[in-house]
Order: structure tokens, then sequence, then C-alpha cells
């Protein structure tokens, strides 16, 4: 009886053990039920664990500061993020002051474009100039969008006191414009974005261009942001390519997370565009280019093993 209670409790420890030490499942965070980061983290996980044999637990969150809050407690293991957002928790500044810097993510790679859009029914507002003494929604105080917004205004010589702002989700942008509320709106989002196509298919609507000197001084003072052309024909009546800024959408990854692990995952991700593609129409921004400029926060060994057999070099920590 002795040598079977032993027996058992060995046994019962092994299980333990191997289940400690078993790094094949993990959580992933990403936005709302009704998000691109949601739906998106359901595809990827899906590949993930089909490829990289690592099951995937996609769950809904508020998302990019409660994913990097979640992977910094150990709820999650992966998370979808904006890369300012991500930039913001790596040097705890602006939506991260109060908790300071968070530096226990490491970057797998960025996906798609969140697009800085400036829209507006004024075909008058022909640039970010224009803006002065106009009424804009900048997204909600404190968000993304906010800070993206007083990004741009800043790198064309603006501020928010050089505007009347309007503090406006996308959907009450999109009816202020319609009513005549306000002139202009920042929507930051993957084009084509919901409420920007329904404006346009209901309105006569223009998106202005951020290019030019005020581009480059933008992204000279906030490296997170990179170029991004918008073609003609993404929104109805829309005749023309437009040239604006975009932060990424970014896939993060508990830096404690093992190089092998990681290293499989990006594979999983990157050697299966095309199937990932097919699955969702944000695949087809999938690329080794994409994934690896315009980020400000180090890459995580496993992925920059990977990127290093595609012949591109990223910074580790």
């Amino acid at each position: 009886m002795k040598k079977i209670i032993s027996l058992a409790l060995l046994l019962v420890m092994i299980i333990t053990l191997s289940a400690c030490g078993n790094s094949s499942t993990m959580t992933m965070g990403t936005g709302g039920t009704a998000g691109t980061y949601y739906g998106y983290g359901g595809i990827l996980g899906s590949h993930i664990k089909n490829t990289a044999g690592v099951t995937v637990n996609v769950v809904a969150t508020d998302g990019s500061k409660a994913n990097i809050l979640g992977i910094n407690s150990g709820n999650y293991q992966l998370g979808t993020v904006q890369s300012d957002v991500m930039a913001y928790a790596w040097n705890g500044a602006r939506s991260f002051e109060s908790e300071g810097a968070i530096t226990t993510f490491r970057v797998i790679g960025g996906l798609y474009a969140e697009a800085v859009q400036l829209v507006t029914m004024n075909p008058d507002i022909k640039s970010v100039a224009d803006l002065a003494g106009k009424k804009v929604s900048i997204g909600a105080a404190g968000s993304g969008v906010y800070f993206n917004a007083i990004d741009v205004l800043t790198a064309a010589g603006l501020s928010e006191e050089s505007i009347v702002p309007q503090y406006q989700s996308f959907a009450d942008s999109a009816d202020a414009l319609k009513d005549g509320k306000i002139d202009a709106a920042f929507i930051v989002a993957g084009p084509p974005t919901p409420a920007i196509t329904e404006l346009f298919t209901t309105n006569t609507a223009y998106l202005v261009p951020i290019d030019g000197a005020v581009a480059d001084s933008l992204m000279s003072s906030c490296p997170y942001y990179t170029t991004h052309t918008i073609p003609a024909g993404t929104y109805t009546g829309q005749t023309a390519d437009i040239k604006t800024v975009t932060v990424k959408a970014t896939l993060i990854v508990s830096a404690s997370a093992s190089e092998d692990t990681v290293y499989e995952i990006t594979k999983a991700i990157f050697d299966n565009v095309d199937a990932i593609k097919s699955s969702h129409a944000k695949g087809a921004e999938l690329s080794i280019e994409n994934a690896t400029s315009g980020m400000t926060a180090p890459f995580h060994a496993g992925a920059a093993k990977y990127f290093a057999e595609k012949g591109v070099t990223v910074e580790t920590k």
C-alpha cells in the first residue's frame, strides 16, 4: 500500500511539474468583440495552434493598454496593441505616466496599418493647417486618437488651443460631421473604417492628406509613425490616393516566453501570409518589412531569430 501511495504521489508530482513547465498554451489579449483586434486575433491564434502547436486562448479586452497591463500582471502572454501606445508603455509616458515604464513585454511584429484619417465635408479644408479655428473631433481625452491628433497638429504648427476641440468617438464624429456640428474629425483605424465608409456612402466627404513637411516633422519627433497611402476607391467617391501617416497594430509577447516558442509563433504567422489573408482581409498587410519597421520597443529574441533568417536584423533587449 505504501508503494502504491508513493507511486501515486510521484505521478502527481510529475504531472504538476509538467504543467508548470508547459508553454504550449497562451492567452492573447485583443479588443472588443466587434473590433478588428478580436477577430484577427482569433485567426492568428488558429494558425499558431495549427502550425506552431501552441494553443492560443483569445480573450476580449479594453484594447492596447489593458493588454500591456495584462501581460505585465501575467494574465496574458500575447497581446495586440497600437505601436504608439506600446511606446508610451515602454517609456512610461502619456497614458502610462501613472503606472511608469513597463518593460515586461517584447515585440513579435507589426501586423497592419492603423491609419490617421482626417475626414471632412468641407472642400476648403485641404491641409492640416486649414484646421486652425475649426471645430475638430480629436477623440476622447487621453485616448490613443487624442494623442495622434495632438501629434499631427503639433507637426503642422498648431495646438489644441488652435482649434475648437471636440472629444468624440468615431460614430459620434461621423454623425456630427453629417449634422454640420463639426468641421473635421481624426479617426485612427485600419481603412476602410466602417464609420468613414458610411459617411462617404451617404454624403460628399473628403480625406485630408497628412504628408510633406507635416509628415516629415511628425516622424522625426515620433518614430512610431510611418507613411501610408489610402488607395483611391477605398471609400465611395475617393478618386485619388491619399497620403497619410500610420501607427501599427502590433503583436507583443511576454518577455519571459521561451525563444523557441516565440520563434515558432513568428514563423507560424509570417510563413503563412497567404492562408491568413484568405481568412481575414488584414492579412494582406502582413510582410517582413511591415513587421519590422516603426517599432520603438525591442523584439523578442525568438522573433529576432526568425527575421534574421529572412535577412532582417531587429533590436532586442
